[in-house]
């Protein structure tokens, strides 16, 4: 057979399965089916290798070529289009056809010649007719509809950066830019600029169905969640009153579904029509280990044509469609929106550089939407060294999984790192002195003045580590259940009820989690982020501490945190393992199999990687593993797998991979189709077909999320050492370089500030005045000095300030233990102009300036105040510690008013109490 004859055989076979009748023009009936595909149809211009007739009218040509030629296909569109405007004999229509394909069936090019300046683009697989000829119904085309403009964006309820996106993104589809990337940092909003996008072209554009994937249902539930709350600004009603959204469950694509959610290991599984373990949504894709030749085998599904959906957002898109899935974004003829807080090198590379917004994390602090951090470090001895449990030592051994312990001795000195704590060994001294001196820090250092405990979410290694950290931490803090749960995916409770509580209510104030809100998930009170977990991923590293970084509004944080005396300004990340400093990847390793764990080996033939490595490594570790077990174990192994030894299982999955066992496979598999083979006229896809076949009944058994289970706890290494013999001890604790540095700015910018505007806000004119000039600093020149420095770009509060100078300059600092009042922006102020060298509360200063006055103005008159002017006094005192002054109106605060009020003063001290007013005024503050 000629290359250019089985170009067309294969042609031929993907029509039939798009749903096209082929038909030789000699044999040509329009009336066989909705559409008919007619070869070599007679043309003025020639024969054209296909004609397509959709409803009786011919709609489209198809322009085949040998597979030799695929890279060359856009050089045949001169061809093509000849032949879309030539006369058809016997048939009338209006020329030009519209539908125009460049085949050599391994590749297929598509133009639709009513779009604005028309250009091809390559389709996975041929349209069926009834999309033709709905298509040709339409007035215009999509393309053409969104060229065209749409209404001009309300802009009520949405940030600058939501209308820069919503506008970047319609005017890239206007140029018809295939792909397009939105940057926006973490708390921007980027879901609900996605769903007004989303809202606007299926309302003004005519979009029949959206794709918004994601790569975990988690994240499927926030966004479903998302469209739902959404009312649009034109119309009153909820986005799911006006479209029908699904949120994709099963196999099945509800044709009246206007918005389809789904995570692309559903779709993948939807596509290839291969069963996927529910738990399999839970995962991450960022977690499992991929290697470059892992490649899903997605082929044409006649129940989700490749037309199925007109544009797909791709939510957190840095993660889950390079390398292992993005087959599953090629299946789809739709335009493809990504949405990111951390892009990378790939991720530009694949939306072709097209970024349509950019709102970065800085500009998301600067401008007040997001808050900054800092960083904390925490190092232990074993942490950093390891440790070792010598031989005939009676310790606890714990299974993984069931935690069951048993009490016995070491057969051998049992060395380890800090890389192998809380997976082959726990050291609970190791865990417990992180959690003390976290609590230490916090309480008497980063959040000094809070009553109680910062939300603080903990990142575990595995869902026993967070086990272990819960006990911990509740036993550390001497609290019960409620103040520390786990939330992930294999907790008891529900996950979703625990995070609802831990985000809006009191409790918990601690929450530990493997990976379940590890990206993408909103928590916005939380403070303190602890990783007790190393994360070598650079973009999941960002995703992870992008939990902390949402900002909240004071009456919001004051409802889960009672003692919190302002908004949101920062939040605290604590490296206990050296996360900060570990090497970081733009994207996942493309490691080799040796290093992929067996349960990472499992997980991915379980959802369908079916490439060599993956199945020859599963094969070697279950033959490695054949030769370790027991006789108990072995049993429970063939009693998950219905029988089958797990050496079995291993020689089956390399039986698969037979070449030889492959071609007759193949050959046979032809015999049954009545179609006649030899081994040199197999075709690639026939090969491909039987190996496929080979490799999935031998990883059928691994579906079973038993058997998967039973061969992880049978390992030698499923206990785990509790190593108590070896103590642990703090060897640092504070604040990381970068911390520091970026406290040295913070001061910075404040004397800046000072020195720019000090002839423009009163409070800081006040200081520069000279003694005999000043006059009264009111509490209103303090408050318009605060709402200055706390708006953005400076976002410097007093806390801030002080937490800052304490870092930088804690030698002359005191009081960073204490709860920060307004006030003490003039001590702030007094220190960084140099007129005080100790910076203190402006309280204590009050306090001390009052005993010298006292002393003085005692000393002067000759006879000392009463008992109960002094009592007065010190009422005067510390309202002006409070608010910076004293006046007549102020005596009728509750702490003069108890005591008789202004009357009462004047009946203490007669018609001295104005000048005693204004005296306390002048020394006091000044």
């Amino acid at each position: 057979m000629s290359p250019e004859a089985k170009a067309r055989q294969q042609i031929d076979e993907k029509l039939i399965h798009a749903g096209w009748a082929v038909q030789d023009v000699r044999n040509l009936n329009l009336g066989a089916a909705l559409g008919v595909a007619v070869r070599e149809y007679p043309t003025d211009s020639g024969p054209a290798d296909y004609v397509l007739f959709a409803k009786r009218t011919a709609v489209g040509v198809i322009e085949a070529k040998r597979d030799e030629a695929g890279e060359n296909l856009t050089a045949t569109e001169v061809q093509t289009a000849r032949y879309a405007n030539a006369t058809l004999k016997w048939c009338l229509h209006t020329a030009p056809l519209p539908f125009l394909f460049e085949s050599t069936a391994q590749i297929t090019r598509f133009t639709d010649g009513r779009d604005p300046l028309p250009r091809s683009r390559e389709v996975f697989h041929f349209f069926r007719p009834e999309q033709l000829a709905h298509w040709l119904e339409q007035p215009d085309t999509l393309r053409r509809r969104l060229a065209a403009n749409l209404p001009p964006l309300p802009m009520q309820n949405l940030r600058d950066c939501q209308v820069s996106a919503v506008t970047g993104l319609e005017a890239s589809l206007a140029r018809n830019r295939p792909r397009a990337l939105v940057h926006m940092a973490t708390g921007a909003g980027k879901t609900f600029t996605a769903v007004t996008s989303v809202y606007r072209l299926l309302k003004f554009a005519g979009a029949k169905r959206v794709l918004f994937l994601v790569d975990t249902r988690n994240l499927g539930k926030q966004a479903h969640q998302e469209f739902m709350a959404y009312t649009p600004p034109d119309d009153g009603r909820k986005f799911t009153e006006l479209y029908n959204i699904q949120r994709l469950t099963s196999s099945h694509i509800d044709p009246q579904a206007q918005v389809c959610i789904s995570t692309i290991q559903r779709l993948y599984s939807l596509l290839s029509g291969e069963a996927i373990d529910d738990s399999a949504e839970d995962t991450s894709l960022n977690e499992l280990q991929q290697t470059a030749q892992q490649a899903k085998l997605v082929r044409y599904n006649a129940a989700v044509p490749v037309e199925s959906f007109d544009f797909i957002i791709i939510d957190e898109c840095h993660r889950s469609i390079y390398n292992l899935w993005k087959q599953v974004l090629d299946y789809f003829d739709a335009f493809l929106i990504g949405l990111t807080a951390t892009p990378d090198k790939r991720t530009f590379g694949f939306f072709n550089e097209n970024i349509v917004a950019e709102y970065t994390y800085e500009q998301s602090v600067a401008d007040g939407v997001n808050v900054g951090y800092d960083v904390y470090v925490i190092e232990t001895e074993i942490t950093a060294k390891g440790a070792e449990v010598k031989a005939r030592e009676w310790v606890d051994h714990r299974d993984r999984q069931t935690r069951k312990k048993r009490w016995a001795e070491t057969e051998e000195d049992k060395p380890y790192t800090g890389r192998d704590l809380d997976r082959s060994v726990v050291n609970p001294s190791q865990i417990r002195q992180v959690v003390q001196a976290m609590k230490s820090a916090v309480e008497g250092q980063i959040f000094a003045t809070r009553q109680e405990t910062p939300k603080t979410l903990i990142f575990a290694k595995t869902d026993s580590h967070a086990d272990d950290i819960i006990q911990i931490v509740r036993e550390a803090y001497g609290q019960g259940n409620a103040f520390c749960k786990k939330i992930t995916y294999k907790a008891e409770e529900d996950p979703d009820t625990t995070l609802a509580s831990f985000r809006n209510d009191y409790h918990p104030r601690m929450a530990v989690t493997v990976d379940m809100i590890a990206t993408g998930t909103d928590v916005k009170p939380l403070e303190v982020l602890l990783f007790l977990r190393d994360v070598r991923s650079r973009s999941y590293y960002e995703q992870m501490k992008g939990r902390g970084v949402r900002g909240l509004s004071y009456d919001d944080m004051r409802r889960v945190s009672n003692s919190a005396d302002s908004a949101k300004t920062r939040f605290v990340l604590i490296d206990a393992v050296g996360v900060e400093k570990s090497c970081k990847t733009d994207s996942r390793p493309l490691e080799k199999k040796p290093g992929v764990p067996l349960k990472d080996l499992l997980q991915g033939v379980a959802i369908g990687h079916r490439d060599d490595d993956t199945v020859l490594s599963l094969a070697n570790r279950l033959l490695r593993l054949a030769k370790q077990l027991d006789d108990k174990a072995r049993a429970r192994v063939e009693k998950a797998s219905g029988g089958i030894p797990v050496g079995e299982l291993g020689k089956a999955l390399i039986s698969a991979l037979n070449p030889d066992a492959i071609v007759d496979a193949a050959l046979a598999s032809a015999r049954a189709r009545g179609v006649t083979r030899s081994e040199e006229t197999l075709t690639a896809d026939e090969i491909a077909a039987a190996r496929a076949a080979r490799v999935a009944a031998a990883c059928a058994p691994f579906d079973k999320p038993e058997l998967r289970e039973a061969i992880q706890s049978a390992r030698r290494e499923r206990e785990q050492l509790i190593d108590h013999i070896n103590l642990d001890q703090v060897t640092f604790s504070g604040y990381s370089a970068q911390a520091e540095a970026q406290a040295g700015k913070t001061v910075h910018t404040f004397a800046e500030f000072i020195e720019q505007h000090k002839d423009e806000i009163a409070a800081l004119a006040f200081f520069y005045q000279q003694p005999y000039q000043r006059r009264a600093l009111t509490f209103e020149m303090i408050e318009e000095l605060h709402e200055q420095l706390s708006r953005p770009p400076l976002m410097l509060t007093a806390e801030r300030l002080w937490s800052a100078y304490a870092r930088v300059q804690a030698a002359q600092v005191r009081g960073a233990d204490h709860k920060r009042q307004l006030t003490d922006l003039v001590a702030l102020v007094r220190f960084a102009i140099g007129l005080d060298a100790e910076l203190k509360p402006f309280s204590e200063q009050v306090d001390k300036r009052f005993q010298e006055w006292i002393f003085r103005h005692n000393a002067q008159r000759g006879t000392a105040f009463t008992p109960e002017q002094t009592e007065w006094l010190r009422l005067m005192k510390d309202h002006i510690a409070s608010s910076c002054s004293i006046a007549r109106s102020d005596f009728d605060y509750a702490e003069f008013a108890d005591k008789g009020g202004l009357q009462k003063a004047w009946a203490v001290f007669g018609s001295q109490i104005d000048g005693l007013m204004d005296e306390m005024n002048r020394e006091l503050v000044a």
